[in-house]
């Protein structure tokens, strides 16, 4: 049910809107360099409140009509063409206000941070490997698919797939929809390389890391101890020809961040601070987390690694959110990177777990 506060919002973003429109006709609102910038900006980030301001419009109006036409009409295959289109129609706008919901919850507001992706592979071997490479391929797929950008920092490879994989995401909302993604993902599948046709079940672990600003976390270099070495592993002939792999470790945590993908030391150290800054910002969100674990009611999972939070079952096409009871069997297309109605799961079930809290 669309709740009434964002009505409001939705009347008040397109009055708004129009008016900027007006602003936009205006000699002073272009001849000021600064103000039409702003003035741009804003306009901008209303656009999307408008659209869902008239569509929902249009289906009221496509409601109100379907239901005159079972109320006047004479022909009765008519007024079953508007039953059905009714209730088709009913339909489409519980979705429409749930989304509207969403995108007026206060959470919305929440500053966009970019993140990094940890995902190791986990029990189950070989199979293992390949699975944590499909989510990487999922994760990757999913943000292209949003325009967000990605960065690979640091690969472990396995014989296939990848022992482990770590990588950015940066990009409008992306925080927002990745938030939920630790902790564990199982896979239930018949391995290429499984004769008889038996299902395994293999697992691998995934950390969401926030990226913290430099003035939010301070790290004081007295506390680091960086060692230079060879790189190793596959990467060609050049690979060991010069001591650019760098390892940070942040002696009063314990913490230990290794890389080596780039030729360049100076790379592979930037890249390694931007994983330890992470990591360390994770930790000191965990500590506080459980010290005030009431805090977290409102929250869908606790994030932890060890939680398991989403089997995939190939054989059935089927993929389970445990932490919200959802379920959806449209498995391919969602390794191909189509998530949005898993994340819109997720985000419905935070902001109902928040009004449940207050």
């Amino acid at each position: 049910m669309l709740k009434e506060s964002n009505l409001k919002k939705m009347a008040d973003a397109r009055s708004r809107h129009a008016e900027l429109e007006q602003l936009f006709v205006s000699a002073g609102a272009v001849a000021d360099q600064d103000k039409y910038q702003k003035l741009a900006k804003e306009f901008a980030d209303l656009k999307p409140a408008v659209e869902l301001q008239q569509e929902y419009a249009k289906t009221i109006t496509q409601i109100a009509e379907a239901r005159r036409m079972i109320a006047d009409e004479a022909d009765r295959d008519l007024r079953e063409m508007a039953r059905q289109e009714l209730s088709d129609l009913e339909r489409s706008c519980e979705q429409l206000e749930s989304r509207i919901n969403i995108f007026f919850d206060p959470a919305r507001n929440e500053k966009d941070l970019d993140v990094i992706l940890e995902i190791r592979a986990g029990t189950g071997g070989q199979e293992a490997s390949l699975f944590a490479a499909d989510l990487y391929r999922m994760y990757t797929k999913y943000a292209a698919s949003k325009g967000w950008k990605t960065d690979p920092i640091a690969v472990s490879e396995g014989e296939k797939g990848f022992k482990e994989v770590i990588f950015s995401v940066s990009g409008k909302g992306a925080s927002r929809r990745l938030k939920w993604e630790s902790g564990t993902h199982r896979v239930q599948r018949v391995p290429e390389t499984e004769a008889s046709g038996r299902i395994h079940t293999s697992a691998a672990t995934v950390a969401v890391l926030f990226e913290p600003e430099e003035v939010d976390l301070a790290i004081d270099q007295k506390d680091l101890k960086i060692d230079v070495f060879r790189a190793s592993g596959p990467g060609g002939q050049s690979v060991n020809t010069a001591d650019s792999a760098i390892r940070i470790t942040h002696l009063p945590t314990g913490l230990v961040v290794v890389c080596q993908d780039e030729r360049s030391q100076l790379k592979n150290k930037m890249k390694a601070m931007r994983v330890l800054r992470a990591r360390m910002q994770d930790h000191i969100q965990q500590e506080r987390a459980r010290k005030e674990a009431s805090a977290r009611k409102a929250q869908v999972g606790t994030g932890d690694r060890s939680e398991k939070i989403r089997t995939y079952n190939f054989p059935d096409h089927r993929v389970t959110d445990h932490r919200i009871g959802f379920t959806s069997h449209q498995l391919p297309g969602i390794m191909e990177g189509a998530l949005d109605e898993l994340f819109d799961a997720l985000l419905r079930a935070e902001e109902d777990a928040r009004d449940q809290a207050r």
